[in-house]
């Protein structure tokens, strides 16, 4: 067998199911090797930001990770944006990343560059395989890497000589059961993966600063914002009076009728101030200290009130659901029923598509199990305050401020959970960063609905511009304007495959997800958006 046929068999038995691809001549033996391999599934994507962006979807569902195919360090560098967005979501992903064949390297051609440089800004582990029987070793230390908690971006460089250099079958054998027994070890182990244990004096410190009797906040966030760890979160608030809230940009929330009810911190950091005013300690459980986003003349960059004490509970790879359960524990709390969102599903909206009206039919429409892949933008905040009492639904964030995440995040969301309808409430101008993912959700046929919040212009951008006061900047504005020309997504999505419709009324928006919901497949929604 060759060293690519070993790779592909070794993170199959390490449990990676789907490979988002866009390869090059580097990768054509590992293209061969997904034959292999059946128990991975290709996926083809038109840009290596949507590959990306699609693994961090799947992650997102699954906690699992999903492999990415790309091409030499420019193919490296296209992704490079969402797996920004996938580092900040500690979200498990594995790049393979191929490279020249390593006697070729030496005369520098052409797409020679540095891989292990550009794959160490996001990855917590880099490695390079050096020949073909090493390959088995390189693929399950590749997905281990990944799997460590809270979940990592790991990257495999596979020179071309490497995968296409063939290894007795004997030999290829017994490397795949050596490696076998490696993930076997790790799975057995699977009570790590939850992270280790914090010390107790984290939890005795926790425990009296809630028990002060001095204002308290408990800032959850990654996977505290999970399933038993937020609702001992939320019976811990309950039993001291503490405030319970969590980072602006969750990962995964679960959200809608019963969930957990939990505070989000605003975005624009005088509005955190506000929030956070006269709080005396805080506690972080999987969260940073909050900081804003951007500096602003004449406002802070930290956050955390003065005189605010900051107790870090749980954080990376402590053990962040049994650091709540003792917590819980210490405050006697363990018996509380959780604070759960009460059902509250408005109706349709009538009308013109404002923020407030778009917000509101979506909270109607929404499916229950729906899936929302949250790259609005400004519509983000009317969406989210619209949604808390509907249908239960899990919400994911753009984690890391990094535009194009939408739309391939939404891909990887589908093809990880089969059955339930993933809606993508996109901006419009963030739409044009991955707009390749059309295609790739025609192709598989994903039950996405896309819906096109359609400002005609980088709002945010307008928005910043008047808060530092620089409205005056008449030729700058022209640099958040999208309607010179307009953009028409209807026949961009008609293009890719994908049946598409523009509405202009909240009853049209109803009508179009409500039967976008019923129809099998991928479906865009233009929504005219008005002020």
């Amino acid at each position: 067998m060759r060293g690519a046929d070993l790779l592909m068999r070794s993170i199959a038995q390490s449990g990676v199911e789907t490979c988002f691809a866009n390869p090059g001549t580097s990768e054509m033996h590992l293209v061969a090797a997904l034959d292999a391999a059946p128990g991975v599934r290709p996926v083809l994507t038109l840009h290596e930001g949507v590959a990306s962006g699609a693994a961090d979807g799947w992650a997102r569902v699954t906690a699992r990770p999903a492999s990415t195919l790309l091409h030499l360090g420019p193919g490296l560098s296209n992704a490079l944006s969402n797996l920004h967005n996938a580092r900040r979501a500690a979200s498990p992903v594995v790049n393979i990343v191929g490279d020249h064949a390593s006697y070729h390297l030496a005369n520098d051609p052409p797409l020679a560059s540095d891989i292990s440089a550009l794959a160490g800004v996001v990855s917590s582990w880099v490695g390079t395989v050096p020949d073909a029987p090493s390959m088995a070793r390189g693929g399950s230390e590749a997905v281990v890497a990944a799997m460590g908690p809270p979940g990592a971006i790991s990257t495999l460089i596979v020179p071309a000589d490497a995968a296409w250099g063939e290894v007795g079958g004997t030999e290829g054998e017994g490397a795949l059961a050596g490696e076998r027994e490696r993930i076997v070890t790790a799975n057995q182990g699977a009570a790590s993966r939850r992270g280790a244990p914090v010390a107790p004096r984290r939890v005795e410190g926790a425990a009296e600063a809630l028990a002060s009797g001095e204002p308290a906040v408990i800032l959850v966030g990654g996977r505290a914002m999970h399933d038993a760890a937020v609702e001992n979160a939320s019976r811990i608030a309950a039993a001291t009076g503490a405030r319970l809230c969590c980072t602006p940009f969750t990962a995964r929330a679960h959200r809608g009728a019963g969930s957990v009810a939990v505070e989000r911190l605003p975005y624009f950091p005088e509005m955190v101030v506000q929030m956070l005013a006269g709080v005396r300690h805080l506690i972080l459980v999987d969260a940073p200290p909050p900081v804003a986003f951007f500096a602003y003349p004449g406002l802070p960059g930290a956050l955390v009130p003065a005189g605010c004490a900051v107790h870090t509970l749980a954080e990376g790879g402590d053990d962040v659901e049994g650091a709540l359960e003792a917590l819980a524990q210490a405050c006697s709390a363990a018996g509380r029923e959780p604070v759960r969102v009460p059902r509250a599903i408005p109706p349709v909206a009538s009308g013109a598509l404002t923020a407030a009206a778009l917000a509101q039919t979506v909270a109607a429409v929404l499916p229950e199990g729906a899936i929302v892949c949250d790259e609005a933008i400004t519509n983000r905040f009317t969406c989210m305050a619209a949604t808390a009492g509907a249908l239960p639904h899990d919400w994911f964030c753009l984690t890391g401020g990094s535009l194009g995440a939408g739309m391939p995040m939404a891909l990887g969301a589908s093809l990880a959970a089969p059955g339930r309808r993933v809606v993508n409430l996109q901006a419009d101008g963030s739409a044009m960063y991955t707009p390749q993912a059309l295609w790739s959700f025609a192709r598989e046929g994903v039950d996405v609905t896309t819906v096109i919040l359609a400002n005609h212009r980088y709002r945010i951008l307008d928005v910043e511009l008047h808060r530092l006061q620089l409205t005056g900047a008449e030729r700058g504005r022209g640099l958040t304007n999208l309607s010179r020309p307009l953009l028409d997504f209807v026949q961009l999505a008609n293009g890719l495959g994908v049946p598409a419709s523009r509405v202009t009324t909240t009853e049209g928006l109803a009508a179009a997800m409500r039967e976008s919901f019923a129809t099998p497949g991928p479906r865009l929604i233009e929504a005219e958006m008005v002020e």
